[in-house]
């Protein structure tokens, strides 16, 4: 009997000891996991999306996500907050040093040239500090946006940042465009910007009424205002703790500031300025890119008109029906050898169809139409694919609702291309893929 209880005593012992060895390996297997996938999301390359004109990055108006929360669709998505009105060259600036670290150096002989201090705001830590060729990133645009990542990547090639001599076109790896400003717009001459002289404006048009909107918000200086919303312009000092009320008046009459110099967005989004801007940048074999031109426009009887009625945002629709009916001032020069109104016609309220579709202008890059997706599978790097999409400039961003399953289906996409189909050593491990 008392062999029995002992029997029965060890078998006991020997159940309980198993299960809590059991219970210490699957927690060590657990914390092995979870380790093994902390360690694969840090090492992914980041996703940077980049918003284009009166754009706004990740903690700006109360929160309010500019890409409509596409960024939490990926585990390393980076959002960074760059000027919504400042010029191209200077948000490429601004985009190098969020990502690197440092202090905001938009080059002496560009700050003079333009008026502006060389020095802008300091990332105290960047928020991809090993950024180089080994760890490079994907950058995904919309509208101007794009056109910033092509410049940046331009001047990772040409070495253009002072202290960081090794950088190249191979930091980044993938550029994908959501209705990018390529070749310019046709809109920016409907807004006020002149034809035949583009860096300037009309005297009135409603360009003006943005000019003098903006200069007074920035000269107020309001600090809580201006962390809810910034037009980028810090650097041109045009605080009335700097300027004074001589200074506001001198801004408003168009002597001094960004509207004088023409260190802004819209005369680079002009033909004639993408042109002055695409004249300098390559498109390079180790890089993938591909693109989404957006429309909202059909041919009818022989001519372009807009394709919906309630499909198109009330705020776009008479510029999708303007930009439909554009044609250039025929006593102004074409911006560029070939052009014809015709190819300009298709749009989506801010850009013209074929400013989106890949650079063109004044020489066109290599590039192929995307039916499906497999007639791009394998990706090739140096080649913009690019896909025609129905749809207006902003139903891809800010509200995700108006886009509805074609919103989900566009950014997974995106983010499906970065992680599978865009790689140079070996294919990535996914997180979802380190369980099974």
């Amino acid at each position: 009997m008392i062999r029995w209880w002992v029997s029965a005593l060890q078998l006991t012992e020997l159940f309980v000891s198993t299960a809590n060895v059991n219970r210490i390996v699957k927690e060590e297997e657990n914390k092995e996991i979870l380790t093994t996938t902390e360690t694969s999301v840090d090492d992914l390359p980041p996703i940077v999306l980049v918003h284009g004109i009166f754009g706004f990055g990740k903690g700006r108006l109360g929160g309010l996500s500019y890409f409509a929360g596409a960024e939490e669709k990926d585990e390393r998505v980076l959002v960074p907050d760059l000027g919504s009105l400042t010029s191209i060259y200077d948000r490429a600036r601004e985009l190098f040093y969020y990502l690197k670290g440092g202090q905001v150096d938009y080059g002496e002989e560009h700050s003079k040239a333009y008026g502006h201090s060389q020095f802008g705001r300091t990332y105290e830590l960047g928020h991809y500090p090993e950024w180089d060729e080994d760890h490079p990133v994907h950058f995904v645009g919309h509208s101007a946006g794009a056109q910033v990542v092509r410049v940046l990547q331009q001047m990772l090639a040409d070495k253009a940042f002072n202290g960081h001599e090794n950088t190249s076109d191979k930091w980044v790896l993938s550029i994908t465009s959501l209705s990018g400003a390529f070749n310019g717009t046709t809109r920016t001459y409907l807004d006020g910007m002149q034809p035949e002289d583009w860096r300037n404006m009309k005297p009135i048009c409603l360009l003006q009424f943005c000019r003098l909107g903006t200069i007074i918000y920035d000269w107020l200086d309001i600090s809580w205002l201006k962390a809810y919303y910034n037009f980028g312009f810090d650097h041109f000092n045009m605080s009335w703790k700097k300027k004074g009320i001589f200074g506001l008046i001198d801004c408003l009459l168009g002597n001094a500031g960004p509207f004088a110099s023409g260190d802004w967005i819209l005369p680079d989004l002009t033909i004639q300025g993408s042109l002055q801007l695409n004249s300098h940048l390559h498109t390079f074999p180790d890089t993938y890119y591909f693109s989404y031109a957006t429309k909202r426009t059909r041919r009818i009887f022989g001519i372009n008109v807009p394709s919906s009625i309630f499909g198109i945002h009330p705020l776009l629709f008479i510029r999708v029906l303007q930009m439909s009916q554009w044609r250039h001032p025929p006593d102004v020069s074409p911006p560029y050898k070939g052009y014809r109104d015709e190819d300009w016609q298709d749009n989506d309220g801010a850009l013209n169809t074929i400013s989106m579709t890949h650079p063109q202008i004044p020489v066109e890059h290599p590039s192929q139409f995307v039916g499906h997706d497999s007639d791009c599978q394998p990706l090739q790097p140096g080649i913009w694919y690019y896909k025609i999409v129905e749809g207006d400039h902003i139903l891809f961003i800010v509200n995700r609702d108006r886009a509805g399953v074609q919103f989900d289906m566009i950014y997974d996409s995106i983010f499906e291309r970065c992680r599978k189909h865009a790689f140079r050593k070996s294919q990535q491990t996914l997180p979802d893929e380190i369980h099974q």
